[in-house]
């Protein structure tokens, strides 16, 4: 059972990892994920308890989360959720992941691996995702998508790639092309993928200059 089922129906105040915050009522929780209603976004965040930095019962007042929420746009196969189980049945719903940085990745799941999932985004097409490092997903409305795009530009199957069972697997098939890392926030996680080995990346960037980056701390990969 979850740390947090005794909470459901309550409205809730949480602190996420990178000084990130939501709050609503809280109307599911499990193992290892929660899913909070925020009322005034009208919006079901998904939260892995593993980014959870504090959680507070809080009074209505403070959290305007007046009304009882909607049904769960995205639902479990059984009485308990997980986080696997949440990506598994958004597959091919678009949602909003938010990773790192100070902007969200919109699009759709395409497949989910071991330690990872392929997301298709219009901005950055295919992406390599780090299961480790999703702060929150969010569901879109029903019939909504992003950007108002029409599905001639969201192709319901994207071009495919073949795929590795773990991250770090998945990173090696990329060696010897230009990837960027992270959505490119820094100039040095923007260049050809050298080498992966022993959990770590090695970048040259454009200056020509060889970065070495830990898997652990990557969060997403693209290629341009």
């Amino acid at each position: 059972m979850s740390d947090f089922a005794h909470l459901i129906g309550k409205n809730v105040d949480v602190e996420i990892s990178g000084k990130n915050y939501c709050n609503g009522i809280l109307v599911d929780a499990g193992l290892d994920i929660i899913v909070v209603y925020n009322n005034i976004a009208s919006s079901f965040y998904y939260i892995p308890v593993v980014h959870i930095q504090r959680l507070k019962e809080t009074r209505i007042e403070e959290t305007l989360g007046f009304g009882p929420p909607p049904e769960k746009p995205i639902e479990s196969d059984s009485h308990s959720i997980s986080f696997r189980k949440i990506l598994t049945n958004a597959k091919g719903q678009f949602v909003q992941i938010y990773v790192t940085g100070n902007k969200s990745i919109h699009g759709y799941l395409t497949s989910i691996m071991n330690d990872y999932f392929v997301f298709y985004s219009p901005v950055y097409k295919t992406l390599f995702i780090s299961m480790d490092h999703v702060k929150w997903l969010i569901p879109y409305e029903q019939d909504a998508t992003p950007y108002s795009l029409s599905n001639q530009h969201l192709p319901v199957n994207p071009i495919s790639v073949p795929l590795a069972r773990t991250f770090e697997e998945q990173c090696k098939k990329l060696e010897n092309q230009i990837i960027v890392i992270d959505g490119g926030n820094n100039s040095e996680k923007i260049g050809l993928l050298h080498k992966v080995d022993n959990n770590r990346l090695s970048l040259i960037t454009a200056e020509r200059e060889t970065v070495y980056w830990s898997l652990q701390h990557v969060k997403t990969v693209h290629l341009p």
